[in-house]
């Protein structure tokens, strides 16, 4: 492992290829709140990246620039916009035909595409995510905007048409929910913020987006895209603090929606502050601590590689990341060798460099945290296996594989989120299974072996207890067409393309008695387009 163990291993501002610098802060000082930009006066936040830069004086965190402090005041009047674009269902938003909130979101789309660069220069700069990665994260979330019009065009083709049962003919349609509030999380702040947003804007909801801590400025190159593409107030912006902006949108009752991707504690906060909970839907992403289990007859390569891939992508820093892995005592030692050699192969470094797999992280007291849990590992019994491994410099964390984990560690409970690879050896497969039945969390797990009715007998219960179960691969969200959710404290609700738009809004109906006067009557609305619900309509 290519580690930080000297001076040079952070840049100067020189040794920076020029398309990747920072010419100079991004100052926002403008928000949108109901087709406006708004100009801020008050007090800002620094952001600094987790890149340091070497200067005469020494290292230090390179801003990347400033973001506004809203109050509760400016929190609630974008809260106000979005009510009073969605009129108690009867705006122009909530009651536009789904061909022309198609049209808006294209329209959004065409004009992201123009600011890609920019974005993902701020990505690599404000959470430190590699050039490669930035990349494919903005381009995947243009995918899944098409993914998701592509999705909102067949599920409106199936309902546009009439059904006629026991005396009653009616159309079933979904209809939007109202007021969404969408809160992304820091490690794809573009990408998850937006699995989000987009499914609640184009289903006819109205929406407050407030960025995550981390990766807040790479939406400002956004805002003009959003109040050209949408009407006043469909799309608002809400920057500052969570605990002091977000606590008061709750509290205020007209959130029909929480669109959130975090923690469970935050999460609950924000549930319990809304007057009426039970009209609350909820669609959340929260933690998980996904486990690998080797097996004793695993292609031992493929495992090590896919483990690598699953617990180190982006340091780690994914809620799908393999976090804990549970080898079979008679390939555990092997396996092991195996990984701590690969690991110690891997290159560490800048963002923008080629190749670059482990980077700076973007949480100020990641480093000291992560150096914690390894040495209560290491305390009680646990060894750190490769070399270099857990080392520090700044904001720079050298992936560390730990050997043996067992429970009296908090390796094994905690979700690390960081670049840190517990491995628990087992002899009776109940030990990896107790493990995920007792855990908190449900989102997935990776199987590797070869056995296929061993495999098969993992399977059947294991599907009652995760929502995916990956074969000799790493655990991961996508396909963004496959369903994304989890059970216990991972998830609330189901993501991805088609379940997200169901997410987002609820079957409603138009329904009469088959009368002669009726079906006139409905012929007439129909055949005169004078409703955008009650339509035949068909889009291609």
């Amino acid at each position: 492992m290519e580690h930080a163990s000297h001076d040079g291993f952070f840049p100067t501002v020189a040794d920076i290829p020029e398309r990747y610098r920072l010419s100079e802060p991004l100052e926002q000082t403008d928000y949108l709140i109901d087709g406006r930009m708004r100009q801020w006066g008050g007090p800002f936040q620094e952001v600094r990246s987790p890149v340091c830069v070497r200067t005469a004086s020494g290292r230090e965190r390179q801003l990347v620039g400033r973001f506004p402090l809203l109050t509760p005041e400016e929190s609630l009047t974008a809260l106000d916009a979005a009510a009073r674009a969605y009129d108690c269902g009867r705006g122009a938003w909530p009651t536009l035909s789904v061909a022309g909130r198609i049209a808006c979101v294209q329209e959004f789309a065409r004009r992201m595409k123009g600011v890609r660069d920019e974005v993902v220069r701020l990505l690599m700069w404000e959470i430190g995510k590699t050039l490669k990665d930035a990349e494919k994260e903005f381009d995947r979330t243009i995918d899944y905007i098409t993914d998701t019009i592509d999705a909102l065009k067949e599920l409106d083709r199936v309902s546009s048409r009439f059904t006629i049962a026991q005396g009653i003919v009616g159309q079933v349609r979904r209809a939007p929910l109202g007021v969404a509030l969408c809160m992304g999380p820091y490690n794809y702040p573009l990408n998850e913020t937006f699995t989000t947003l987009i499914p609640a804007l184009i289903m006819g909801n109205t929406t407050v987006l407030k960025p995550p801590r981390h990766g807040v400025l790479l939406f400002q190159p956004l805002l003009d895209a959003f109040r050209e593409a949408f009407p006043p107030g469909v799309v608002n912006t809400v920057y500052g603090a969570g605990r002091t902006v977000t606590p008061p949108l709750m509290a205020d009752g007209r959130v029909d929606v929480l669109a959130f991707i975090g923690t469970s504690t935050a999460a609950d906060a924000l549930q319990k502050a809304h007057p009426k909970p039970h009209r609350l839907r909820l669609v959340l992403g929260l933690e998980a601590k996904n486990p690998a289990i080797v097996l004793p007859d695993a292609d031992l390569d493929l495992a090590v590689a896919e483990c690598i891939a699953g617990s180190l992508s982006f340091n780690g820093q994914r809620c799908t990341a393999l976090k804990i892995t549970f080898v079979h005592a008679d390939v555990a030692d092997e396996f092991v060798a195996r990984l701590a050699a690969a690991v110690d192969e891997l290159a560490g470094g800048m963002p923008w460099e080629p190749g670059m797999m482990v980077t700076p992280l973007p949480e100020p007291d990641k480093p000291a945290y992560l150096t914690g849990i390894v040495a209560d590992a290491v305390e009680r019994g646990a060894r750190v296996i490769n070399e270099g491994g857990g080392k520090v410099q700044e904001s720079f964390f050298s992936p560390v594989v730990v050997y043996p984990v067992d429970e009296r560690m908090r390796l094994y409970r905690e979700e690390q989120f960081g670049p840190v690879i517990p491995v628990v050896p087992f002899d009776d497969l109940e030990t990896p299974i107790r493990y995920i039945v007792e855990s908190d969390y449900g989102q997935q797990v990776s199987l590797f072996g070869r056995d296929a009715e061993q495999l098969a007998r993992l399977i059947d219960p294991l599907v009652n207890q995760v929502c995916r179960v990956n074969l000799n691969s790493q655990c991961q969200r996508g396909p963004d067409i496959f369903p994304f959710t989890g059970r216990k404290d991972s998830a609330v609700g189901t993501l991805s393309v088609s379940d997200a738009l169901r997410s987002f809004s609820i079957r409603t109906m138009v329904a009469a008695k088959d009368s002669e006067t009726n079906k006139a009557l409905i012929d007439r609305i129909v055949r005169e387009r004078r409703s955008n619900f009650l339509a035949t309509d068909f889009i291609l």
